[in-house]
């Protein structure tokens, strides 16, 4: 049964795992893989002024990083952090990992939830050749104690554009030495939680809340079309490209990614 201690660690202390501002409708972001809750700080800033806005950090990123889960554990995990926060139907923002969750934290408590922000992510599952790719990539990093520098390098290429790559090294070198850090066996079970995920896509007409569905069109880890194809399975979604941007869209254009989602809250807060 999904929770336990890690879920019930949300809500006995989600002060020390979350950084909130603002003050308003409740709005509650969900960060990706080898991300932490840092990572929605552009969103934090610009949107705090007419919105209650929250991240927090996953269970890869807390002591209960080396402990088996999934995504309904995740899901699980998500609801004690919206009971914690005294959050009355948040808008879910998930970036990639975290739209995984935002997704089943929706279907399986659609009355808590008013509206879904997707960026970088997908319905749709990872094939069988990308279930291989990745588990192979981090089968090495179970018994390790960090996160080895040739592993880290290369996984900027995943998750961030070639455009921020050149335009902000920055950024990506800031990323990169966060990575190098981690527990390895933090990042193998981040990966498994969700790598052999089944398909969300066929239940999404269950999910009667507004939807906004956000990609890098440079992303390289989940394609564009497959966000294309959350949107156009979800019953009240719109879809928009963010150019210049990849996998960590709402980090590489903020600017871009702010606009279209503060259109979207004010259309959300304007119906529930």
């Amino acid at each position: 049964m999904p929770g336990g201690a890690p879920t019930a660690m949300y809500r006995e202390r989600i002060g020390a795992l979350s950084t909130v501002s603002g003050d308003g409708p409740p709005v509650l972001c969900l960060h990706g893989t080898l991300m932490d809750r840092t990572m929605f700080d552009p969103q934090r800033r610009a949107l705090s002024d007419d919105y209650r806005v929250a991240a927090y950090d996953l269970r890869a990123r807390t002591e209960h990083a080396v402990d088996p889960y999934d995504l309904d554990d995740l899901a699980a995990d998500c609801l004690a952090a919206i009971d914690a926060l005294a959050m009355d139907r948040p808008v879910l923002v998930g970036m990639s990992m975290g739209g995984f969750v935002a997704l089943r934290t929706a279907l399986a408590a659609p009355d808590r939830v008013a509206g879904l922000v997707l960026l970088d992510s997908t319905a749709l599952p990872h094939s069988p050749t990308q279930r291989e790719q990745y588990g192979a990539l981090v089968e090495p990093l179970a018994g390790q104690s960090t996160v080895p520098s040739p592993m880290a390098d290369g996984i900027a290429e995943s998750l961030f554009g070639e455009t921020t790559r050149t335009e902000r090294p920055a950024l990506v070198d800031d990323w990169i030495a966060r990575w190098k850090t981690y527990r390895g066996g933090a990042v193998y079970n981040e990966v498994h939680s969700w790598l052999d995920r089944p398909g969300t896509v066929d239940r999404l007409t269950a999910i009667d809340c507004p939807a906004l569905v956000v990609h890098g069109a440079e992303d390289a880890a989940i394609p564009p079309d497959l966000g294309r194809q959350t949107a156009d399975a979800l019953p009240l979604a719109q879809f928009e490209t963010v150019e210049d941007a990849g996998h960590t869209v709402n980090l590489e254009r903020p600017a871009a990614v702010n606009d279209h989602i503060r259109r979207f809250l004010d259309g959300v807060v304007d119906t529930h």
